[in-house]
């Protein structure tokens, strides 16, 4: 089972590919990757940041691993010679592969096999044994299409939240509650178990990643993202100011903007590859216009 193809990596230090799903996958899983460090280079510090999204992560010779959705960064190192394999679940998706509210995951990196058993084992050794990283993230994805034979469809309802909490499609989550005619209470208590996360919280990551898809349009145009400055980056993604952005940054990457951006441009300017994930949020900033009370 595959997606959209994969390009040979770019020759570097490390890089990091991003792709859509397959096909049939695709409402549950939002984007797949294939991340790999040169075995004749520096340990690759790596930060995973909050987006409110569980991720399965098959590091080549390791147990396979289930992240839930981060409340706080994530620092990673990762050696040389490392190939990672994973995808990451649509918001709301994860109950549908696990059997389990998402609630129960939050801010743990998980054996699969603790969710899974026997089948995560085996998911493991075929990641271990396949002749590229192209045909382990099948086997991924595999095991994933296989467990969501297996469950229900994902809350149409909380699908539907998520949407709308994208980035430049809502102002703030009383808006949108208002027009899916459901209780603040009964929202945040479906959204807990589909999610993990509160409405409000998963708003303010997914605002972030409107940010973070500016930064990585930037990159990929090789232009610096804070050429017009921060202030206005800041507004173009949403926030109040810069100093919104910046109370944001910290607490979602533990890092200002600028730090974070020179961080980022540093590491994706050699060799990643996020348009899966960041083409869709680029097209509804111009698409769609916020929706107000």
């Amino acid at each position: 089972m595959t997606g959209d193809p994969f390009s040979t990596p770019a020759a570097g230090e490390q890089s990091y590919l991003e792709r859509l799903p397959a096909p049939a996958l695709r409402e549950l899983v939002s984007s797949v990757w294939v991340q790999q460090v040169g075995r004749d280079t520096a340990p690759y510090v790596h930060r995973r940041i909050p987006n409110g999204a569980v991720e399965l992560v098959c590091r080549v010779g390791s147990t396979p691993q289930v992240i839930g959705p981060l409340t706080e960064p994530l620092v990673e190192v990762l050696q040389p010679g490392t190939t990672i394999v994973g995808l990451r679940f649509v918001p709301g998706a994860f109950p549908v592969v696990a059997g389990q509210p998402a609630s129960e995951v939050v801010g743990l990196a998980l054996d699969a096999e603790e969710l899974w058993g026997r089948s995560a084992a085996a998911l493991g050794e075929a990641v271990g044994a396949a002749d590229s990283p192209q045909e382990a993230l099948a086997a991924a994805q595999l095991h994933v299409h296989e467990l969501a034979g297996r469950g229900q469809r994902p809350d149409p309802l909380v699908s539907k939240m998520v949407r709308g909490l994208m980035p430049w499609r809502t102002v703030d989550v009383t808006s949108l509650r208002a027009s899916l005619h459901i209780s603040e209470t009964q929202l945040r208590r479906r959204c807990h178990t589909a999610v993990g996360l509160a409405p409000k919280a998963l708003h303010r990551m997914l605002r972030f990643q409107g940010f973070l898809a500016l930064v990585q349009q930037a990159i990929t145009q090789g232009r610096s993202a804070t050429i017009d400055g921060l202030g206005l980056l800041a507004l173009r993604a949403g926030y109040a100011d810069q100093s919104h952005l910046t109370r944001e940054c910290v607490r979602l990457t533990g890092v200002s903007p600028r730090v974070f951006i020179a961080e980022t441009q540093r590491a994706c300017a050699c060799g990643h590859d996020h348009s899966a994930s960041f083409a869709p949020v680029l097209r509804a900033e111009t698409g769609t216009r916020p929706t107000r009370a």
